[in-house]
């Protein structure tokens, strides 16, 4: 089992990436066998669709690696890496261009999410974007990618691509991966509208918890909480058309592991004033660890290069047979 999955360096980690995803990512690696490895890399080549200075991308890669690793992220178990460290995947992104078709990449609404209704305008990357994606994936012949509802378009995609080039040139070269759906999946939304989900775009910083805020910081954020004037109820059917007390509920079961009908049972029939600081406290006492660990070593430049420079080796030997595989396919002399 090869399982592989990337997050955007765009900035600091927030509470929807860790419960949504990278707390996931940490139970997957701490239950592989020996047999089995887990590839986490830093997507700096996809965060080229958006402009951005020299200095603040490096920084924003040392800061999301510091940010992994705080959060549980151990790079002598898993191979910890950023794309750009390892051409092969701009080296097998160009070549399964060559395969996917312009029809199925018109198909993929986050492009269109993204691009808006300025289409024309957008970077010639961001419409090519999920074919980096598939070249990610298929790359390090992963047999399973973690998914949210957001990728699983971008996952069949990946297949599509496999399919296609293995049958066109007569060979076996990629994987086709599965899907991994997390037994306990969380979709944590916005703070200040139930109804969003948590953004490292948002404006406001009062609509997420970053994991870098200190404790008063999260209170506070957690006190001024969109919510309803209304008692939680006894069960969590209760919450229906209740979107800012649901998201908080959900929460508070997710960092507890506990479910939201446990969570309404505690606190049946009382209010965000004693439902609040509860969620609070759980919160700060679950994030400190975390936050001192991320502040501790995102001091240290040298040693987050030292750990990618470790992550890209074993990547970039892990990658090299099927890069090789796929020109020898295409009659490419490299």
């Amino acid at each position: 089992m090869r399982v592989l999955s990337g997050i955007q360096p765009t900035g600091n980690l927030h509470l929807g990436n860790y419960l949504g995803a990278i707390r996931n990512w940490v139970r997957m690696q701490d239950e592989m066998d020996a047999d089995s490895q887990c590839f986490f890399f830093l997507a700096d080549m996809h965060s080229i669709t958006v402009h951005e200075g020299r200095e603040q991308r490096i920084r924003n890669v040392r800061d999301m690696a510091a940010a992994l690793v705080a959060s549980g992220i151990d790079p002598d178990r898993s191979v910890l890496f950023n794309q750009a460290r390892v051409p092969a995947h701009a080296e097998l992104a160009w070549l399964l261009n060559g395969t996917a078709r312009i029809g199925w990449l018109n198909r993929m609404t986050q492009f269109k999410d993204k691009a808006g209704k300025d289409r024309e305008g957008a970077s010639v990357g961001l419409f090519v974007y999920p074919v980096l994606q598939a070249a990610d994936i298929l790359l390090y012949q992963a047999t399973h990618v973690p998914v949210g509802e957001d990728q699983k378009q971008h996952l069949e995609l990946s297949r599509d691509i496999a399919t296609k080039f293995n049958t066109d040139f007569g060979v076996d070269v990629f994987t086709l991966p599965a899907p991994i759906i997390p037994k306990e999946s969380a979709r944590i939304m916005s703070l200040r509208d139930g109804t969003a989900k948590m953004s490292k775009s948002d404006p406001s910083d009062m609509s997420r918890i970053n994991l870098t805020d200190e404790d008063d910081a999260i209170m506070t954020k957690v006190k001024k909480a969109k919510t309803d004037p209304e008692p939680l109820p006894e069960t969590a059917e209760g919450l229906a058309g209740r979107p800012e007390a649901t998201n908080l509920v959900g929460i508070y079961a997710t960092l507890s592991n506990s479910t939201p009908d446990a969570v309404c049972a505690q606190f049946a029939g009382k209010g965000f004033g004693a439902f609040k600081p509860a969620l609070g406290e759980l919160l700060v006492e679950t994030l400190r660890p975390m936050r001192e660990r991320f502040v501790e070593l995102r001091t240290d430049d040298a040693a987050l290069d030292a750990i990618l420079d470790k992550g890209a080796a074993k990547a970039a030997a892990a990658a090299e047979p099927t890069l090789r595989a796929a020109y020898d396919a295409m009659g490419l002399m490299r």
